[in-house]
């Protein structure tokens, strides 16, 4: 599956989001076969060397003014990237030489713009900043957005440490982590463990991309009456993670959305089989 520069998710409660990530000029098209295909939650950023925020904004335009879509029937999550994450080459959404306080006020105002909206089902640091006070500073501003009712859920990406997330949670509870959860990082377990028992929101990207071993695996190979990805992204659903699809295919769209957090309800022995293969059998 291409990562090029939207997220497809779904809503709390449903399955999916779809993810805008390097998608480039073919952003307006990908989020509208997205969302016509049945994706209902777009995850994007404000991060122009990755994601073209404003194309995702015509994008829900013409699915509103076209297809009678709605921008309240869209789950929309974005980021705030910090200047290590942006390519000074391009336009900024910040003044780079402001304070943290300063810098995320204006990339969340530049987002409304750009995605025409008004609020944000969710907002999110991309990652953590520079140091834990400098985070901190950030996630203030996401507590304030969130008092003045213009964004809903509020939490971080690319977080591997407990401490950051006990850190921010002292100060207001963290509602959504999205994480890289592949083979590569023996699937996260201690933070994807510390969302479960705190009842956060875990978001996985880079499962398919970063786990060949995993898709080639017999155990997986097995299921014959899914795809190997469908099963991965069953398994993952089963556990109560909500993965980001980034695909360009709308045959994969349709095949992710086809599958859900009870596709192996009836059969747990097969769930267990593959979590001993991961490692996970003892953890999870």
């Amino acid at each position: 599956m291409a990562q090029l520069g939207i997220q497809f998710i779904q809503p709390p409660g449903t399955p999916f989001h779809s993810h805008t990530c390097r998608k480039k000029e073919r952003t307006t098209a990908l989020v509208v076969s997205a969302v016509l295909n049945g994706f209902r939650a777009i995850d994007t950023a404000c991060q122009p060397k990755h994601y073209r925020e404003d194309l995702v904004g015509n994008a829900l335009e013409e699915l509103n003014v076209k297809h009678g879509i709605s921008r309240e029937n869209i789950f929309l999550q974005t980021k705030f990237t910090s200047l290590s994450g942006q390519d000074r080459s391009l336009p900024l959404p910040y003044n780079p030489s402001d304070d943290v306080t300063t810098q995320v006020r204006a990339s969340f105002n530049k987002s409304l713009e750009n995605l025409k909206t008004n609020y944000f089902d969710s907002y999110i640091l991309h990652s953590p900043l520079r140091n834990i006070a400098s985070t901190l500073d950030a996630w203030k501003v996401l507590m304030s957005l969130q008092d003045e009712g213009k964004v809903r859920m509020i939490g971080v990406s690319n977080t591997y440490d407990v401490g950051v997330l006990q850190a921010l949670s002292e100060l207001r509870k963290v509602q959504v982590v999205q994480n890289r959860w592949f083979e590569g990082n023996a699937w996260d377990v201690d933070v994807f463990q510390y969302c479960r028992a705190h009842d956060i929101q875990y978001q996985s990207f880079w499962t398919l991309s970063g786990s060949p071993a995993l898709l080639s695996h017999p155990s997986v190979l097995a299921i014959s009456e899914m795809t190997p990805a469908q099963v991965v992204f069953g398994l993952a659903q089963s556990l109560g993670i909500v993965p980001l699809s980034g695909t360009t295919n709308e045959v994969h769209m349709k095949e992710d959305l086809a599958v859900g957090p009870d596709v192996f309800s009836a059969d747990e022995s097969r769930v267990q089989d593959i979590k001993r293969m991961m490692g996970l059998d003892s953890v999870l």
